[in-house]
């Protein structure tokens, strides 16, 4: 099953988070029938943004990442809820780049030079934006990156997706760590040691690290307390209910021309592929709407 935690550390001078999302991520790669170099960065977009979700205030509030790249990916979009959403899609979901190395997907050169922009929509009228360049577009370091220019809080963020020759996914998660203003200097110094010495992501989880174990070795001898466990899927929250709103909202001009043809129309969403079939009838009531 997939889940995430959290946990604090230290008298809760550190936050934490890790999660395992093997399932979740083997679910989007075979919604938008990834390319591996496509299913890792998309994984990984989508194991930070869950993880980050955690650290919102209000359950309604909604997160939303954007990673816009000038490489062959284009983009990556990823939306999240603390109540449980999480989707996400891929501009161009083939793609096809040499291996950074022997068993290493390039997905810095996938994505290639660009921008990661944060949304936080808490229900005002103008929500939270924050944007970054993007260091090297692997996702891990770009949100390490974001952390320190646009909230001031020293973190370090580990990702890692590894999908295997038939192109499935064999395992996905990752781990985040926050350090809080009153850290104290000896925790700092331990906490840094445990980042250097600890194996790669895919490695911890190919050995069967749980979330839970990946944080205790992250976080020996400091003390870690669990706060929190929430189970993870890919869920879309699409519905015909929101495809006929949209329509509604189109200008009169369109819906006409879409009743001239006498033609069903299909609506198809694009972060899980459910397609929405609307009669010609049904255009000529919303029409009247």
């Amino acid at each position: 099953m997939d889940y995430k935690i959290r946990m604090t550390a230290a008298e809760d001078t550190i936050r934490a988070f890790a999660i395992t999302a093997k399932d979740t991520v083997e679910e989007a790669r075979t919604k938008h029938d990834t390319s591996p170099v496509a299913t890792a960065a998309l994984g990984r977009l989508l194991c930070g943004a869950s993880m980050m979700s955690m650290m919102e205030k209000e359950a309604a509030d909604l997160l939303t990442l954007q990673v816009i790249g000038d490489g062959p990916l284009k983009g990556i979009t990823v939306t999240v809820s603390p109540t449980g959403l999480l989707k996400g899609l891929v501009n161009v979901p083939q793609v096809d780049v040499p291996p950074k190395y022997k068993g290493k997907l390039d997905v810095g050169r996938a994505i290639g030079n660009g921008f990661l922009r944060v949304l936080r929509d808490t229900g005002v009228p103008e929500p939270y934006v924050g944007t970054v360049e993007l260091v090297n577009g692997e996702i891990g370091e770009d949100l390490t990156y974001y952390f320190a220019q646009s909230e001031q809080t020293p973190s370090a963020v580990g990702l890692g997706v590894l999908v295997d020759t038939d192109w499935s996914v064999l395992c996905a998660g990752g781990f985040i760590l926050q350090l809080m203003p009153d850290a104290s200097e000896l925790t700092i110094q331990t906490l840094e040691e445990h980042i250097a010495a600890i194996p790669p992501v895919t490695q911890m989880l190919s050995q069967g690290y749980t979330p839970e174990k990946m944080l205790e070795a992250l976080l020996d001898g400091l003390h870690p307390s669990l706060l929190e466990k929430q189970p993870v899927a890919y869920t879309c929250d699409c519905s015909r209910e929101k495809v006929t709103r949209s329509l509604i909202s189109l200008n009169r001009k369109d819906l006409e021309e879409m009743i001239v043809d006498a033609k069903p129309i299909e609506v198809r969403c694009d972060f899980c592929g459910q397609t929405y079939v609307f009669m010609p009838d049904e255009l000529k009531e919303l029409c009247s709407k």
